[in-house]
């Protein structure tokens, strides 16, 4: 039997692009807050007062993982929960001033990281690496099921 060319696998791929993230995530950003607990202080800078299931929506995290995200950044006191006047059981999400200055800063760090993270594409190469990888993250996220194939879009 012929060992395969991993090259040729996505989830190979993925992976390694991954790894070389979470390294420059961890060196270039921030040790403490990672890059699922950005994507919810940048969802609530975005749209502040939205509910914990909606953030997780926005932000690709399924439901256990965002209550997680959630109470960890809590914790921290970057964010504060607040009922919902409309449905009391249901609470919404709004950053702290802590949460806002966590946010800037990130925000300037992450541009850096991904300079440094896309520096071997030109921009044109940039743009349809985005385009690439977006349709094909957004087709993921939309199967029911992994048996089914994907349609393509060409």
């Amino acid at each position: 039997m012929a060992a395969v060319d991993l090259t040729t696998h996505p989830g190979h791929l993925a992976r390694r692009l991954q790894q070389a993230h979470y390294l420059l995530w961890n060196t270039m950003v921030s040790e403490e807050i990672t890059s699922p607990q950005f994507a919810v202080l940048n969802a609530l800078v975005a749209e502040p007062g939205l509910d914990q299931r909606t953030v997780g929506e926005r932000v690709g995290l399924d439901r256990s993982t965002i209550a997680e995200v959630i109470s960890r950044l809590g914790r921290r006191g970057l964010l504060d929960k607040v009922r919902d006047p409309q449905d009391g059981r249901r609470f919404l999400l709004r950053l702290t001033d802590d949460g806002v200055r966590t946010h800037r800063k990130l925000t300037v760090r992450t541009a850096r990281m991904n300079q440094v993270f896309l520096a071997p594409l030109s921009d044109d190469e940039q743009s349809r690496f985005f385009e690439l990888i977006r349709r094909v993250a957004d087709a993921a996220e939309g199967l029911r099921n992994p048996a089914e194939p994907l349609v393509t879009q060409r």
